[in-house]
């Protein structure tokens, strides 16, 4: 609660951390090393007692009986330094308010505004990043690992579980919205009869109409061809109630034999009369798309009545499901044209990269200044969020994931104290005996 409580406050974060069982792992092996410290520390307060309490009793006692007192003062007393030291770093020792210690909890921004000019002095130095982007050689490195095809592949591997988890993450009533602006709402949005009109235009004067009027002459030749039985029987369903049967026979032969005479010649004939009318009859509509009001006013009739059909109103969810359909099949299937192709422009790419010192030189020098450009405009940002995240930490908090990190080692520094302070205080009294005898 009283942590819930600073954050409340303070308005600051949590901590990221490990894992709840990487972070148990570390404050049972914290505790050991402490327990062991700790109890090496007690060890030699009881030798020392012991040795004062059986010298105090017997004045003859032996003469190592004094080294082993001073060796385990020494220790005890080197060992409660040490201690001292440690625990200051991240607490008050024993909650007493000593001068100088919780240093971590009291000191915390400090800290953090010296990681942070640290990091922005030693490793965004513009001049630094570009000399160890040089001594990296970057491209050839590059070129080096994509042109084998082992890494190619897995390069086409990652572009596609990244694309289809990107097509995944897509909302797909969002998806359709956007669709339906820019392509529904788009296309809805002008008049249609203008621009076609100038799109039939610019065709007729490229001549791109042709091909159009002469597949439009031979498919009229080839519906005539199989069109005497149905002239015969309109005729025969129109023909005077008086009039023989024969007589329509004969008038129906006729009519599809000039048909098909007519058809004929227009299919043969480039420059015949009736394709001249349809080249006419294209021009003159044209005209009217642009200029002629009725015709601009069907037209947008025509558009209201298409645009309002059902049939479009699920066109731009009917074009995501497909177009996601077919984007999530290509980036994950490993034989599919887009992994394909992508593996095959990686290995390229990486040949490329080798085979070209002019474009390593070329890459390089982007790269180089790219990492330049970088530094001298956005060190300060970068590191401001060091020291600004470090800001919003919760001391106490900090403090102790700072402990939980280090305090291993730190255990180490009382064990080296209450050894070195044994070995020490038996060396001190050493020379001590052997220069005044006692």
């Amino acid at each position: 609660m009283g942590t819930m409580a600073n954050h409340a406050l303070q308005g600051s974060r949590p901590l990221p951390g490990p894992s709840p069982e990487v972070e148990a792992e570390r404050r049972r092996t914290l505790r050991r090393h402490k327990a062991f410290v700790t109890g090496l520390l007690i060890i030699a307060a009881i030798i020392f007692l012991s040795c004062s309490w059986w010298q105090h009793e017997h004045a003859d006692a032996a003469v190592w009986v004094g080294y082993v007192r001073a060796a385990a003062e020494a220790g005890m007393v080197g060992g409660l330094a040490d201690w001292f030291a440690v625990t200051a770093l991240f607490r008050h020792p024993m909650g007493l308010p000593i001068p100088h210690t919780a240093l971590i909890p009291r000191k915390k921004d400090q800290l953090g505004d010296q990681l942070s000019g640290f990091v922005g002095e030693n490793f965004l130095n513009a001049e630094l990043i570009t000399e160890k982007v040089a001594q990296a050689q970057l491209p050839e490195r590059a070129g080096e690992w994509l042109s084998k095809p082992k890494n190619a592949a897995t390069v086409s591997a990652q572009v596609g579980k990244f694309t289809a988890r990107v097509v995944e993450a897509i909302d797909p009533g969002e998806a359709e919205n956007v669709l339906r602006r820019l392509v529904v709402d788009k296309l809805a949005e002008p008049e249609w009869a203008p621009p076609l009109g100038r799109v039939l235009e610019q065709l007729i004067e490229d001549g791109r109409t042709e091909p159009l009027i002469e597949e439009l002459a031979h498919w009229a030749h080839r519906k005539a061809i199989g069109a005497e039985e149905l002239i015969v029987r309109i005729i025969d369903e129109r023909k005077p109630v008086w009039a023989p049967r024969f007589v329509n026979n004969l008038i129906g032969e006729k009519v599809y034999r000039e048909l098909i005479r007519f058809t004929e010649d227009v299919s043969r004939d480039p420059h015949h009369e009736a394709r001249y009318a349809a080249r006419r009859w294209l021009t003159r509509l044209a005209r009217d798309l642009q200029n002629d009001p009725t015709m601009i006013d069907r037209i947008e009739r025509w558009k209201g009545d298409i645009m309002g059909s059902s049939a479009l109103a699920g066109v731009a969810r009917s074009l995501w499901d497909s177009t996601s359909a077919s984007i999530l099949e290509q980036a994950t299937h490993e034989d599919s044209l887009l992994r394909v192709k992508i593996a095959q422009l990686a290995e390229e790419w990486g040949n490329r990269l080798r085979e070209d010192d002019e474009l390593r030189r070329s890459l390089d020098g982007k790269v180089r200044r790219a990492a330049t450009f970088l530094a001298d405009n956005y060190a300060e940002e970068i590191t401001g969020i060091i020291s600004e995240t470090v800001r919003r930490w919760d001391a106490e908090e900090a403090s102790e994931k700072m402990e939980l990190m280090v305090g291993k080692d730190l255990q180490f520094i009382r064990l080296n104290g209450t050894i070195v302070g044994a070995l020490a205080g038996l060396a001190i009294y050493t020379v001590n005996h052997l220069i005044f005898g006692a």
